[in-house]
């Protein structure tokens, strides 16, 4: 009897599917894991603690301790200019939450998020009770706005390759545009590939 193609592939595809199983295994959300010497959550999280732990040990926030206050902050762009594609987002939440967990600095919305808040106002305007609806224009403007970029350089020869990371980071006052802290950090990995393209 012959067979159709349609139905030799639909009797065959079980059996090729029962010898390309998948395993998954549930690893600690903190522990270092490098596969392919890319940038990674780790490299994330640790740049962002060590780049705010120094950015709040400088003597930038000393007139604000001074004065009994903190700065309000906010991130601005972190620009992605690595031969990789890297999850800026996440870098940028790791050191949101740095900086606020620390208690040293206030912290406001970005701009994408201030744009949600304000049609969330502006819906209450209408539609919430006047005990309940927040006002327009009752904002709190940031004092310093944290800027960056992250950038790579590979040196490669064969199936080996040492990448290089730098991310530099900027505290800039929005008053007046005074830089008040400039911090670097850098990360170097050799990694040996079968492939030779990285």
């Amino acid at each position: 009897m012959f067979l159709s193609k349609k139905r030799i592939i639909c009797w065959l595809l079980p059996l090729l599917v029962v010898g390309c199983t998948t395993k998954v295994s549930r690893v600690q959300s903190d522990s270092t894991m490098d596969l392919t010497g890319r940038w990674n959550d780790t490299d994330s999280r640790l740049v962002a603690e060590e780049m705010i732990n120094d950015c709040l040990s400088q003597r930038w926030l000393y007139k604000w301790e001074e004065e009994n206050k903190r700065p309000t902050v906010i991130v601005g762009n972190v620009v992605n200019k690595s031969h990789e594609h890297i999850s800026v987002e996440t870098f940028v939440k790791n050191m949101e939450r740095a900086l606020l967990n620390s208690g040293k600095v206030d912290f406001v919305a970005t701009k994408s998020e201030r744009e949600q808040l304000r049609d969330e106002k502006a819906d209450m305007a209408e539609n919430a009770s006047v005990y309940t609806a927040k006002s327009m224009g009752e904002e709190t403007g940031a004092d310093l706005m944290l800027i960056g970029t992250i950038n790579t350089i590979v040196d490669q020869e064969g199936n080996k390759a040492v990448v290089f990371y730098q991310t530099n980071l900027e505290l800039v006052e929005i008053e007046s545009n005074r830089k008040v802290w400039i911090g670097e950090k850098k990360i170097k990995k050799y990694v040996e590939r079968a492939k030779t393209k990285f």
